[in-house]
């Protein structure tokens, strides 16, 4: 875990995060707290890391995402050396859309 970003204030916001009940409820308390912009990279973010482990080729993924490859690397980067937290939960994703 980063130490660099655990703070109280950090906690508070997760800690808020998953008080959150439903998707409906996840876009008023993100409309509120993000810019649209903010919130618009995060999708693209996320979106970007499952083609990326779909085997997307940079290029498909910017074409579908409109992410620059910058972002895409980043993620890339993010998914090969990070804290594991993006497959984590498509694991999550994909055990639960299992369950349904």
């Amino acid at each position: 875990m980063n130490n660099k970003i655990k703070t109280p204030a950090v906690d508070l916001l997760f800690e808020a995060i998953l008080n959150l009940k439903s998707p409906e409820e996840c876009y008023i308390f993100f409309e509120d707290v993000c810019t649209i912009n903010e919130l618009l990279s995060l999708s693209q973010r996320f979106e970007v890391a499952k083609m990326l482990r779909e085997q997307k080729t940079y290029l498909e993924i910017a074409e579908q995402t409109g992410a620059s490859t910058a972002t895409i690397s980043r993620v890339n980067r993010s998914l090969n050396y990070g804290n594991d937290g993006y497959d984590m939960v498509f694991a999550r994703m994909k055990s639960t859309a299992k369950d349904k």
